[in-house]
């Protein structure tokens, strides 16, 4: 039987990761594993919830310079590939999972287990008195407009690589080989994701999407143009811009630039001396 494994990243937002683990223990099918990588998080390693499916809590040190999300996306499907997972699940710590979201990715790999497949995310509102209702998410199903969102039991293939998002997506652990996981020179907010679909791309492996696999991302503030990162998304598009010949984020990028932080140096981005 196909083994799958459930593979979040975490510092802090513990107690979205709770309700993440409560939504999982929903699933019409659980998962055989469930690995959380604690990123400079040791308060996470005694974590030892009552429910299923039990994690195994992967630790990861701190880099200076910012959130270690590829290494540590990296660091699960490591854990997960050792103990025998032959589907990997990617969710974020934000995310809450429909019941069918493991199910239908572990259908939709097994069918076709060259591709990257995503599922339809839903942001939710603020959550109400007593927090998301786990058993009836379906009732707040409103998947992000950005993005393909097929409905329950379809499936489209031949994805626009630039849609790819690391909240929610699963692949075979031969084509997460084939791919070589994600680049470790991405430190900090943003690059890393659509790095990982160019490496997809290089490596001819096509983007699907499954609209049973959904999820329901949790509330929470956001900054826009994220001011805070903006030294991240200089380095990270740097590094971006050397492996691949161009720039991603560039919306953020003219966001900052609309506000004199950033400029234009050759065919780069740099911040602006007068910030």
């Amino acid at each position: 039987m196909t083994s799958v494994a459930v593979i979040t990243v975490v510092r802090g937002r513990h107690e979205h990761l709770v309700a993440q683990h409560e939504s999982l223990g929903l699933s019409t099918r659980e998962p055989d594993d469930r690995v959380v990588v604690a990123m400079d998080d040791p308060a996470l390693l005694a974590w030892a919830p009552a429910g299923p499916p039990q994690p195994r809590v992967v630790p990861l040190a701190a880099d200076p310079r910012g959130l270690p999300l590829a290494a540590a996306r990296n660091a699960g499907a490591d854990a997960a590939i050792a103990r025998g997972a032959d589907v990997l699940v990617f969710l974020d710590v934000d995310c809450l999972a429909a019941r069918a979201l493991v199910a239908d990715y572990a259908e939709a790999v097994s069918s076709a287990p060259e591709l990257v497949w995503c599922g339809p995310v839903t942001y939710l509102p603020p959550a109400p008195a007593g927090g998301y209702p786990l058993a009836d998410l379906a009732a707040w199903d409103d998947p992000h407009p950005a993005r393909p969102a097929p409905a329950p039991g379809e499936r489209i293939r031949g994805g626009d690589p630039d849609l790819f998002w690391s909240l929610s997506f699963a692949l075979h652990r031969d084509t997460w080989a084939r791919i070589g996981g994600f680049c470790e020179e991405y430190v900090g907010y943003g690059g890393e994701d659509t790095d990982f679909a160019q490496g997809a791309v290089a490596a001819g492996v096509e983007l699907g999407w499954t609209g049973g696999a959904r999820a329901f991302h949790q509330h929470h503030s956001v900054e826009s143009p994220p001011v805070r990162h903006l030294d991240d998304i200089l380095r990270n598009g740097a590094v971006f811009h050397r492996r691949w010949g161009r720039w991603p984020m560039e919306g953020w990028l003219r966001a900052f630039e609309e506000r004199g932080l950033v400029e234009r140096s050759g065919d780069g981005w740099v911040r602006s001396p007068r910030e």
